[in-house]
């Protein structure tokens, strides 16, 4: 679609606004078993040390499990793994054991359960809770990182070949990850304002 620039207007929404986001699953070990959880909201908040935080309603086991044990795990699921995703975000570790959707391993955590089909996988102590009125966003320092080798080259994550994919909201649609279209603090060195 090619938009021109004088056809341009700013319209006013409404201010709960969702964004595209990378979809995660939060692993935690809920009743004594590896419990898994669909999620959206999950960003890098730090570089050094490394950290990662998740957005978690407090109505989830997640939200329970981390709270309880102090541990978590995020990882990056592929399109091959959309439906069982999809999945542990519909039903709940109070009433179902999710402990079999995934091939569960664990690094030196014992209460972040990690996913073997994952593009990769983070295991995450938890270092700061920060409670909003509807949820809490756990805050987790990254102490250990696994990825699939059939995506990672020793250096980079490819998570195009690996299939991330992404949720927008309110549509619920979830997306696959697109092209390549410019190199980050980069392709903007050239650029001159009017």
């Amino acid at each position: 679609m090619d938009i021109k620039e004088d056809s341009m207007k700013q319209v006013t929404i409404n201010n709960n606004v969702f964004i595209p986001m990378p979809m995660g699953i939060i692993g935690t070990q809920y009743n004594g078993k590896a419990n898994f959880m669909a999620a959206g909201w999950i960003s890098r908040a730090n570089a050094t040390p490394p950290t990662i935080s998740a957005g978690i309603g407090r109505h989830h086991a997640t939200w329970q499990a981390i709270n309880e044990t102090g541990e978590f795990s995020v990882c990056i699921p592929g399109s091959d793994l959309l439906i069982k995703t999809d999945y542990a975000g519909i039903v709940t570790g109070e009433k179902i054991d999710k402990s079999g959707i995934f091939n569960v391993f664990y690094g030196t955590l014992s209460h972040a359960p990690l996913i073997e089909e994952a593009i990769v996988s983070l295991e995450c102590t938890l270092v700061q809770s920060v409670d909003l009125p509807s949820n809490t966003v756990f805050i987790g320092e990254i102490q250990g990182a696994w990825a699939d080798e059939r995506y990672f080259d020793g250096k980079q994550i490819d998570f195009k070949s690996g299939s991330a994919f992404f949720l927008t909201m309110p549509d619920n649609i979830y997306w696959s990850f697109g092209e390549n279209i410019g190199k980050a603090w980069s392709i903007g060195k050239d650029f001159t304002p009017k």
